[in-house]
């Protein structure tokens, strides 16, 4: 499942994304703005944007913020796959491609979960 990545932060703009960066993915139901919002955050830049969720944003090939929000958690991952001066488009992690990050101690996932102690390995297996 790939994704659009777009309004990046008005003072790094593009410079935090790397190639095969992680991206972690944060619903936002209460946005004044859009009540499918899903936000970016990175390591060391915290939100860096938001997914397009519009026709006239959303790269063809990629799904909307509207289609991935009842398909993920409430706060999930996704690895940047291209970036453009105006947006990026990342790929959402599978289980298993989840499972690898959280073996990985080095892993940005490890960095920008809000609960570390909930990347148990045996528990994403069973509902992942």
């Amino acid at each position: 499942m790939y994704i659009t990545i777009i309004a990046f932060n008005k003072f790094h703009g593009s410079k935090p994304l790397k190639l095969d960066g992680i991206v972690k993915l944060v619903k936002e139901p209460d946005n004044k703005y859009d009540a499918e919002a899903i936000a970016c955050e990175m390591r060391y830049f915290g939100k860096i944007g938001y997914l397009a969720n519009s026709v006239n944003s959303v790269i063809k090939g990629c799904m909307s913020s509207g289609r991935v929000y009842d398909k993920i958690e409430d706060e999930y991952y996704a690895r940047i796959k291209f970036i453009t001066d105006h947006n990026a488009i990342a790929k959402v992690l599978t289980s298993d491609e989840f499972i690898e990050e959280i073996e990985n101690p080095e892993s940005d996932v490890h960095y920008l979960s809000e609960n570390p102690a909930e990347l148990d390995i045996e528990y994403i297996k069973q509902n992942y």
